[in-house]
């Protein structure tokens, strides 16, 4: 006994020495990346880091990315697990699967299909104009170099997209036409009424801005639009679906793996969903029994888009209503919660710039940074398209304890900054959805319209699982698509509409939500059977919420070992 008391003291410390190491190497990773993705500004629509700046793209800057990226993937995969403590395995985790989706879409070339049906690039710069404060001098001086620096911009796009063009990967006529529009309605402008002047009203620079705008913005979004008339529609192509451009097939296979953060193919996406069209259609079908409609469900859905009863007079009314189930579920979240954010939460419409071609409603994250509250958006243009009775689904979803309850307790986390800034759809989306299942629970459903109008939004994801992989994968027209949906939900044509859109613009993202939302509730489901009377509802959404955004097989490991130490 004595003589084994050195050994086990050099074992221990010997062990502990190990950890150490492990943990500085990780934490060496996780800075290089940090470094990388701070300098880096990669045009992932809004996403870049530097907002005094436009993002700017060449073969030298790309080809470095790349291979310190590739390094540091090398660094990650290198890493030995077994001896890992949980945050060091989500560090790993998440930097394997972001890193590996980054290299991806370097070598794919994303950045020459920069268009969307929301306008791609184009919202990016609204997005960023519209977060404009002029504080200082300094704020003004960095506002006219970014005005004055667009015409180098929009150049660098359109030789993205003629670069596309040219190998055979372009967007498709429908959105090309859409995003043609958007710059028509900056370039028709005048240059004292229009976003970028908007933003700087009543400043000492607004002389000086107008002057930038109508020298340098306006002739910048007439030669945009020459071109996206004259050229790149004229060679875009018809059909919808990605799986018509070189390589489109495979792309849209690693798009569903990477939103769905889970390895599912195309084909296994399309089947769930048509299995939870299936389910969800009969209990639709078990509300309009029990309201004695007479009529068939194509008849119901009619009604509910058409009757004057069902739809706000005003945007005003609209958001009032909005706001009012916004507070009312704040008031049950101590219910189903031990930590919440401090960032308050607010309603604001969708900024007028984006309004037309937006959805319905969206949520614009808080900063401390910025001292700017949470913002949940609600669409106020099109009121004979804004069903009431969908309002409740909506505003769980984007505002508490949808988006903002889950992205500001992760901006108030101790976490690596890569992880702050971070957000993973079928995480996010999931967690979202599943807040409107929430609802149910929560009492926030108070007539059979709006329960209705719960399942209405569930079906909508779930028709997403179908109507994407089948423009993208499987060769469906957008007729196709809009007619599934339409014959599936009482969403008005009008939304229905602008999801298609979204959708075609946005290959592999919207298959994210249900998808999230359906591991989440199995997850809960395992916890549930698992427990018994030790379930705690509230200690249930701490845990998930707990990491930030992270991978859905992340999520799995979490909640399972929370649920081993519960039981224990």
């Amino acid at each position: 006994m004595i003589n084994r008391i050195p050994r086990l003291v050099f074992i221990l410390i010997f062990s502990l020495g190990t950890i150490g190491l492990y943990s500085q190497s990780i934490e060496s990773i996780i800075g290089a990346y940090e470094s990388v993705d701070n300098s880096d500004n990669d045009n992932d629509n809004e996403a870049e880091k530097d907002k005094s700046t436009w993002p700017t793209f060449s073969e030298s800057k790309t080809s470095n990315l790349r291979s310190r990226l590739s390094q540091i993937l090398v660094d990650v995969k290198s890493i030995d697990r077994a001896t890992a403590d949980e945050q060091d395995l989500i560090n790993l985790d998440l930097l394997e699967l972001i890193i590996e989706d980054r290299i991806f879409k370097i070598d794919w070339r994303k950045h020459e299909m920069p268009l969307t049906a929301e306008g791609g690039f184009l919202t990016g710069i609204i997005y960023r104009i519209s977060g404009t404060r002029i504080n200082s001098e300094e704020d003004g001086i960095k506002y006219l170099n970014k005005l004055n620096m667009i015409p180098a911009y929009i150049d660098s796009q359109i030789e993205n997209l003629k670069a596309g063009q040219k190998r055979g990967v372009s967007s498709p006529k429908l959105i090309t036409g859409i995003c043609l529009g958007m710059a028509k309605e900056v370039s028709e402008s005048e240059a004292d009424n229009n976003f970028f002047s908007k933003a700087v009203q009543g400043t000492e620079i607004q002389k000086k801005a107008i002057n930038a705008i109508s020298s340098q913005v306006i002739p910048a979004y007439k030669k945009l639009v020459d071109y996206l008339e004259n050229e790149y529609l004229q060679n875009a192509p018809e059909e919808i679906g990605v799986r018509s451009i070189n390589g489109g097939k495979e792309f849209y296979e690693q798009r569903v793996r990477y939103f769905a953060t889970e390895d599912i193919t195309p084909q296994e996406v399309f089947d769930i969903g048509m299995s939870e069209v299936s389910r969800i259609r009969t209990e639709m079908e078990d509300i309009i029994t029990k309201l004695a409609f007479e009529g068939s469900f194509a008849d119901f859905c009619e009604f509910l888009r058409t009757d004057p009863q069902f739809y706000p007079k005003t945007g005003k009314e609209l958001l009032h209503y909005a706001a009012w189930i916004t507070k009312e579920m704040e008031g049950k979240l101590p219910d189903y919660f031990n930590k919440l954010p401090m960032m308050p939460l607010t309603v604001k419409p969708v900024p007028e710039a984006l309004a037309p071609n937006y959805t319905t409603g969206r949520y614009s994250g808080g900063s401390y940074e910025d001292k700017k509250a949470g913002q949940y958006w609600v669409n106020t243009t099109s009121l004979e398209s804004r069903p009431l009775y969908v309002l409740p689904s909506l505003s769980l979803h984007e505002g508490v304890p949808g988006h903002h309850t889950q992205i500001m307790l992760a901006a108030e986390m101790d976490l690596p900054k890569f992880r702050k800034s971070q957000y993973l759809s079928a995480f996010g989306e999931g967690w979202a959805l599943y807040c409107e299942y929430l609802g149910k629970e929560a009492g926030m459903y108070h007539t059979e319209y709006e329960e209705f109008g719960a399942l209405v939004y569930e079906m909508w994801r779930a028709c997403r699982l179908v109507v994407d992989p089948g423009m993208h994968y499987l060769g469906w027209s957008r007729e196709k698509a809009f007619e599934f949906m339409k014959s599936n939900t009482a969403l008005s044509l009008h939304e229905v509409g602008t999801e298609i859109n979204r959708y075609i613009g946005w290959p592999g993202q919207a298959v994210s939500y249900k998808l999230g939302e359906l591991k989440i509730r199995k997850l809960r489901i395992y916890a549930e059977e698992t427990l018994g009377d030790k379930f705690d509802i509230r200690a249930f959404h701490d845990t998930v919420l707990a990491n930030g955004s992270i991978p859905m097989a992340t999520l799995d490991r979490i909640v399972k070992s929370w649920v081993k130490d519960s039981k224990k």
